[in-house]
């Protein structure tokens, strides 16, 4: 975890480990952090324009040590999450809940399924049980592509996965182009009208 002076903290997991993370620099984190940027920037503009109300879930953390190297400025130092994190944004769309995780792709030929855990499919699953819309955005940064993937497909891989990795070409096959523009990047509620709202389509429930 970083503190708010961009610097490394200690950061204790709820199995034990610890680990340091260190805050990314504007050319090396701005790819790490361009899938969320835009993401809530698209956010934003669903917000500003009444269309729907989705937020990026904050990461529940237990705050354990702080420095105060200067009066005006306070230091993270140790931090412990309190239990896994579960998606990465939720929020209501035409009365519908909608639950999503986002993840970024480095590769070219393959996602690898540990970028996903298990304990965020099985949250997809039960969003789904109950009547909820559940998805998943990935991102190949090296094609400029954002894929939609409904959540259904993509824990039909996982629990039935052979391989410890998903080809780019299942995207193709299984998942559907986000458009972008300017004032919203990710464009994905485009895809949900598509897929539960349109003539043809049908919501989670069926209606």
């Amino acid at each position: 975890m970083y503190n708010i002076n961009g610097e490394s903290a200690m950061v204790n997991y709820p199995n034990g480990k610890k680990s340091t993370w260190t805050v990314r620099t504007a050319s090396a984190g701005g790819r790490g952090m361009a899938l969320e940027k835009d993401i809530n920037t698209t956010n934003d503009s669903y917000l500003s324009d009444d269309l729907a109300v989705i937020h990026k879930k904050p990461t529940p953390v237990t705050i354990v040590k702080v420095d105060y190297p200067q009066r005006s400025a306070a230091k993270i130092t140790e931090a412990y999450f309190k239990i896994p994190s579960t998606t990465d944004y939720n929020g209501i769309y035409k009365g519908k809940y909608i639950d999503f995780e986002a993840k970024e792709c480095a590769s070219r030929t393959s996602f690898p399924l540990k970028s996903i855990h298990m304990h965020q499919i099985r949250h997809l699953e039960s969003v789904l049980r109950h009547g909820g819309i559940a998805f998943v955005i990935v991102r190949w940064v090296e094609y400029d592509e954002t894929w939609f993937v409904e959540a259904d497909r993509m824990i039909a891989f996982v629990d039935r996965a052979e391989r410890r990795s998903i080809p780019h070409e299942w995207f193709v096959q299984n998942g559907a182009l986000i458009p972008s523009s300017y004032i919203r990047p990710v464009d994905y509620l485009k895809i949900v009208d598509r897929l539960y709202f349109s003539k043809g389509g049908t919501t989670p429930d069926g209606r």
